[in-house]
């Protein structure tokens, strides 16, 4: 008897074109040499690259359905771009804007969001016109706690009271640390605390919005600090449904994420296996020898494996599954880790080459290191599991 197809897992024909169009614009415009550059001059983000990935090639509306102007596409697309970021340690906001923004977005809204205002923003991240993020610490949960660090105090001159639903409108005050993808948004999604608690789109640009980057390990992916004096903010959830939307932003992170770093340590297999085939000790290849053997198969078994976690996410995402929170949580928990032993193993089978700062391998060990913490480490998701699975006795 045979066992059914689990969908989702093959990538598709036009999932691999995607791929090709990604990559080769990757391979044109971002180079390590070029990423590491702008790691060194502290100029984060390559907004040029960004717009042509978000307008020219569709990606940044992969999430968002046709009628509000983006691709409708779905979680699997949105992932193979994803490994792709990671694979060549892009310095582009899609992991905040295209993915985690438009997840709250779209939970907030619905999948065909009425209100005109919401339409609008979902339309301009489509077109790559916009891009947003959501004010929520980088090491966030899904699971973990609401934040509550930004208060509403008050409506805005001339307009209605901040508890007036229809009003949709308030003042915003407070702060927010350590944020993703922030630094080059243009609106900021902040969940605030108020009567009802919210998730209010705030202009970054905005007379008191303050944004201030800090020392981050992964130079590629900035963060910074975010304070709001009395902002000006347009409601566009409240109560539980604003709630639901932070929580499905965060999880469509942690699984984004996941196909992120599933390309980082698909790329830092491919770089050692080139290395130890090249690299000659004794008058022989080091790929020649058996203990770099064992090494290097371990590593394939260990990507090939999270490959099957990161795509059984995606899938589950995609199609509504009742099983994406189990999905997400033991993708993140297993992809986080593979990510780091990945480009571990390129530092050391490196040599000492690896451990200089002109090679690549520091790039995506930090990058791997910094995104194996971000929303949830893997000891807070295998505890999530845990719980979801109804094992008991399991704290992170």
């Amino acid at each position: 008897m045979s066992q059914p197809e689990i969908p989702g897992l093959l990538y598709s024909e036009a999932e691999n074109d995607l791929r090709q169009a990604v990559r080769a614009l990757f391979t044109e415009r971002c180079q390590p040499a070029d990423v590491l550059a702008r790691t060194e001059r502290g100029d984060a983000y390559d907004l040029g690259l960004w717009h042509t990935l978000a307008a020219d090639l569709g990606c940044g509306g992969l999430l968002i359905p046709e009628s509000a102007g983006g691709a409708g596409a779905s979680y699997r697309e949105a992932a193979v771009v994803a490994e792709e970021t990671g694979r060549s340690v892009a310095p582009v906001p899609y992991l905040g804007s295209a993915a985690v923004a438009t997840a709250a977005l779209l939970a907030a809204a619905g999948p065909e969001p009425a209100a005109d205002p919401d339409r609008k923003l979902l339309g301009s991240l489509a077109d790559g016109t916009v891009t947003a993020a959501l004010a929520v610490p980088f090491e966030s949960a899904p699971d973990s706690e609401l934040p509550r660090s930004v208060r509403v105090t008050g409506p805005p001159p001339g307009g209605s009271p901040a508890g007036d639903p229809a009003a949709g409108s308030a003042r915003l005050t407070g702060t927010a640390a350590r944020l993703a993808d922030a630094l080059p948004a243009d609106v900021l999604l902040v969940p605030a605390d108020g009567v009802p608690y919210g998730l209010y789109a705030v202009d970054a640009h905005a007379g008191g919005v303050t944004r201030s980057p800090v020392v981050s390990l992964d130079g590629t992916r900035q963060l910074c600090d975010l304070t709001l004096d009395a902002v000006p903010a347009r409601r566009i959830a409240a109560g539980d449904t604003a709630a639901a939307a932070v929580r499905a932003a965060l999880s469509a992170g942690a699984a984004t994420l996941a196909a992120e770093q599933l390309g980082l340590a698909e790329r830092c297999l491919e770089m050692t296996v080139g290395y130890a085939k090249e690299r000659h000790q004794f008058a022989r290849p080091i790929g020649s020898f058996q203990a770099i053997k064992h090494r290097l198969a371990d590593l394939y078994v260990l990507v090939a494996q999270a490959r099957a976690a990161s795509r059984y996410a995606a899938a589950c995402l995609a199609d509504g599954s009742p099983d994406a929170p189990v999905a997400v949580a033991m993708a993140k928990a297993y992809c986080g880790e593979a990510a780091v032993k990945a480009a571990e193993e390129c530092v050391q089978l490196h040599g000492g080459i690896g451990f200089t700062w002109e090679h690549p391998a520091q790039l995506y060990l930090k990058r791997a290191k910094s995104g194996s913490i971000a929303f949830g480490t893997p000891d807070r998701h295998r505890a999530a599991l845990a719980g979801l699975v109804n094992l008991p006795g399991i704290t992170a």
